[in-house]
């Protein structure tokens, strides 16, 4: 019978719920916090099932000698490191699902609570003060809210703001039309967003492309008055942009769950009168905290009893006997996907990955959901190979696939193709007799190029001199160039080069290669 340790508080019916599966479980709530004591047992688990408090160090993973699979009641994993537990290969779950609903209604609170000052009136009035008049709120209704991130919480956000009769426009590079008419918003520009909101709210990760996306720059071009709102992350603002902006009056108010540095502590914008802050609460509600402690629960134990992986972060759903086959061409499938995911700037509104000859003859399901977690990956970080799918469904995003037997030269590839509001673009690529990934086609054009952890893409004019330019170019940047691959379509048409190199490229590099003579397109691209 396998054994699972449960180490930070989680509902007694999560625990019925293990031992109703034949696993035998010890409710050890406060264990988490005792490194010592944590150490010291994790040796005898199969299972481990946690919440924040416990951190599974490197330290407490090279310990759990028996440990197969670490659950989270929660979406959050900072607490984990999930690099040592794939080296050592334990599964990590979490539940990035059962905490929407309560984190949508704490953002659509803070907002009342915003327009009507309710934290600073309570205040007042619980001091015999009776300010009536200094308590002038604003209404909701027929107000403009901007949503920047439209995507499980965002989503039903804008559902209740619908209801409550607001204007709802929506910032998110992948909410395509057909999705954002179904929402009853508006989908725009993050400018146009800007300059229109009454009120902001964000429900998007925290990943290089949202950092401080609301930041000094962009929080002047908001709309005078407006207010704002942050559920979802810290970090997502310039919180001494906010504090500047707020002190001058441009920002009315804001109100925010969330912080850069947590637990927050002596917080500028804490002296602020127009701010409200809560401590991180949007999960914290008695029913999400029921459903993600039942469906890790659920989780741990499907797997251990039946091998069966839900919500994993670092494994998709293959069986052992398949692995050594399949591995390289769900590693391809995802480096396709990200290879292209990167090149795209407008909303996705569908995803089509082929498979022609081995691949095609083997378990596509893992090699899907890598494709499309890799597509989404660069926008969205925060999911995974089992959450694609589902998070690609919800955003109104059709998947295709086809499968056929060998007929070009290859003896197998794989072909994904991205079809946006503006374009389609294809990227092929198979694996080589030494187990490396190589993209064989880009756009319709053959090239030849193995995959290295960072490359450069460039679309140019097949003329003269530019590769001349651009390689003389890369070396007055001081980038190396470790590897080059060329291909074009027809003579003085189109090329591509696709250049691996050491190092990264900065914005501002990109932006001189961007500028050569001929380029149309200049992406970094990192694997």
């Amino acid at each position: 019978m396998p054994k699972v340790l449960v180490s930070d508080k989680l509902s007694p019916t999560a625990v019925q719920i293990f031992k109703d599966n034949g696993v035998e479980v010890d409710y050890l709530p406060d264990l988490g916090k005792d490194k010592e004591k944590f150490l010291e047992a994790i040796g005898q688990y199969d299972g481990l099932a946690i919440r924040s408090a416990s951190k599974v160090t490197e330290k407490i993973i090279a310990a759990a000698t028996n440990l197969k699979v670490i659950g989270r009641a929660g979406i959050g994993v900072d607490n984990v490191d999930i690099p040592a537990a794939t080296k050592k290969g334990i599964i990590v779950m979490n539940t990035p699902f059962g905490n929407s609903i309560t984190t949508a209604e704490h953002a659509i609170a803070m907002m009342f609570a915003l327009a009507r000052q309710l934290p600073e009136a309570d205040a007042s009035t619980r001091a015999s003060k009776w300010e009536k008049n200094r308590f002038m709120g604003v209404e909701v209704t027929n107000k403009t809210l901007g949503l920047i991130g439209a995507g499980n919480i965002g989503s039903i956000v804008a559902d209740r703001a619908v209801g409550l009769r607001m204007k709802v426009i929506a910032f998110d590079p992948f909410l395509t039309p057909e999705r954002a008419q179904t929402l009853g918003v508006e989908k725009v520009e993050l400018d146009d967003l800007l300059a229109r909101a009454d009120f902001i709210t964000l429900h998007t990760p925290l990943i290089d492309a949202t950092r401080n996306i609301l930041n000094a720059e962009n929080l002047a071009k908001t709309k005078k008055g407006v207010r704002i709102l942050n559920c979802a992350r810290g970090g997502l603002i310039d919180e001494e942009a906010l504090y500047n902006a707020l002190k001058s009056g441009h920002v009315a108010g804001a109100a925010l769950d969330v912080f850069l540095v947590e637990p927050a502590e002596n917080n500028p914008l804490f002296d602020l009168p127009n701010v409200i802050c809560t401590p991180h609460l949007g999960a914290s509600t008695t029913e999400a905290q029921e459903n993600v402690a039942l469906q890790v629960a659920e989780q741990i134990s499907a797997y251990l009893m039946t091998g069966e992986i839900t919500n994993a972060l670092n494994f998709p759903s293959i069986s052992a006997e398949e692995a050594p086959i399949i591995t390289p061409w769900v590693k391809l499938s995802e480096a396709l996907g990200s290879f292209a995911g990167q090149l795209t700037e407008t909303g996705i509104k569908g995803i089509s990955i082929e498979f022609e000859g081995t691949p095609a003859g083997l378990n596509v399901k893992p090699m899907i959901a890598a494709a499309i977690n890799g597509v989404l990956k660069p926008s969205l970080g925060d999911i995974n190979m089992v959450s694609a799918p589902q998070i690609a469904k919800d955003r109104g995003i059709t998947v295709e696939t086809t499968t056929r037997d060998q007929q070009g030269a290859y003896e197998g590839y794989v072909r994904l193709t991205i079809t946006t509001e503006r374009q389609t673009r294809a990227v092929a690529g198979t694996i080589f007799a030494n187990g490396k990934s190589r993209i064989i086609q880009v756009k319709d054009i053959n090239m030849e190029a193995e995959l290295s952890p960072s490359m450069l893409y460039v679309t140019n004019e097949d003329k003269p001199g530019h590769i001349g330019r651009l390689g003389t170019l890369l070396g007055k940047l001081g980038i190396n160039i470790a590897n080059f691959n060329l291909g074009r379509a027809d003579v003085g048409g189109d090329a591509i080069a696709l250049v691996s190199i050491d190092g990264t490229l900065t914005e501002e590099q990109l932006g001189e290669i961007a500028a050569l003579e001929g380029v149309k397109q200049a992406k970094a691209v990192r694997f």
